[in-house]
């Protein structure tokens, strides 16, 4: 169940205490294991076995991020009811025989298919953003996933890899999209503005894009997409444009998200705000601590310059970092579930 406050959470987890846990190398040594092998989740309710009972989820590998991409997937299988029913697609720039075998090992008994991303699609798209990190060709492949995935898969979730999941995955998966393309927690009262520059506002034409909509705030991060629709109504090639847009006039700072927001902000289904606590990696620049938005909680997300893991190993965690904690499968970490 999505659990009702921090405090509802930390005590849930039982967690009183933190040591910080070592940092995992940048680059990953010929056939080393840096995570804990992860327990085998069985389906504990009656769960369907047909093709239209999978649930599909979608992120990207990377080595810096391994270590929140292993938290993820755990929090994911030990929420669900029905975790046999996942199945995982994997983006990655290259082919990585360590990354491979991490995943194997940690995760003997994963439903997962890899996917190498061509990073010369982004080629000449990519503006420079405010953060390095979010100039990385595999932060926009989520941009291309439709088109990657196989013809079949009909619906899938796209997930960052600095999250956790705290409830059934299930409830949203089976959200309604109704005629919408794309499905996510939309946050009306952000300033809608600060996401364009003055390039983009100062421009009546480029305006036109928002005529006669509402347009929302909402997170990259945690997107439930209709594939079909996406493919049908080309929106690959409308992303695409803004990007290009991006390039001759310089008209948003941040990354993959601006031209998500041009094609879709007021014409999303929005999700309850409880499967996106986002934020929670402070902002772009310092990455200073959050608290969480009021509400209910079925997801954790540190968007944002920090990173939980590399706040709990500087020894300096902020308080939501002890949420994370526990779904730590590094090695030397000491604060995981008892299972």
């Amino acid at each position: 169940m999505a659990f009702r406050s921090l405090n509802h959470l930390l005590l849930l987890i039982g967690l009183l205490s933190l040591s910080p846990p070592l940092t995992l190398p940048r680059k990953l040594s010929h056939n080393a294991n840096f995570f804990r092998e992860a327990p085998a989740f069985r389906n504990g309710q009656p769960c369907g076995s047909s093709a239209n009972d999978t649930i599909h989820l979608a992120m990207t590998l990377d080595s810096n991020y391994l270590r929140g991409t292993m938290a993820a997937i755990l929090s994911i299988l030990h929420n669900s009811g029905c975790p046999e029913n996942v199945f995982f697609h994997f983006l990655w720039l290259r082919f990585d025989q360590d990354i491979k075998a991490n995943l194997k090992t940690t995760f003997p008994y994963l439903n997962f298919k890899l996917y190498r991303f061509d990073s010369s699609l982004v080629q000449g798209k990519i503006s420079k953003s405010i953060r390095v990190a979010l100039d990385e060709p595999l932060n926009y492949a989520r941009i291309y996933l439709p088109d990657i995935i196989p013809r079949h898969v009909k619906r899938i979730i796209y997930l960052d890899s600095d999250l956790v999941v705290v409830d059934d995955i299930e409830k949203l998966w089976r959200v309604d999209l109704g005629d919408k393309v794309l499905a996510a927690p939309e946050y009306c009262e952000a300033n809608f503005t600060q996401y364009f520059n003055d390039n983009f506002w100062n421009e009546p034409e480029l305006q036109m894009i928002f005529q006669g909509k509402d347009p929302c705030y909402f997170n990259t991060g945690v997107m439930v997409l209709d594939v079909e629709k996406w493919r049908e109504g080309g929106y690959l090639k409308k992303v695409e444009e803004w990007m290009v847009v991006q390039k001759q006039k310089k008209i948003y700072h941040l990354g993959s998200l601006p031209p998500f927001l041009l094609v879709f902000a007021g014409n999303i289904k929005p999700v309850h705000h409880s499967w996106n606590q986002h934020g929670l990696g402070g902002d772009n620049i310092e990455g200073r601590c959050r608290s969480l938005h009021p509400g209910a909680i079925s997801l954790l997300h540190w968007s944002g310059k920090g990173k939980p893991w590399l706040r709990l190993d500087s020894g300096k965690p902020c308080v939501v970092d002890r949420l994370w904690a526990p779904y730590d499968l590094y090695r030397s970490s000491k604060h995981s579930f008892d299972y």
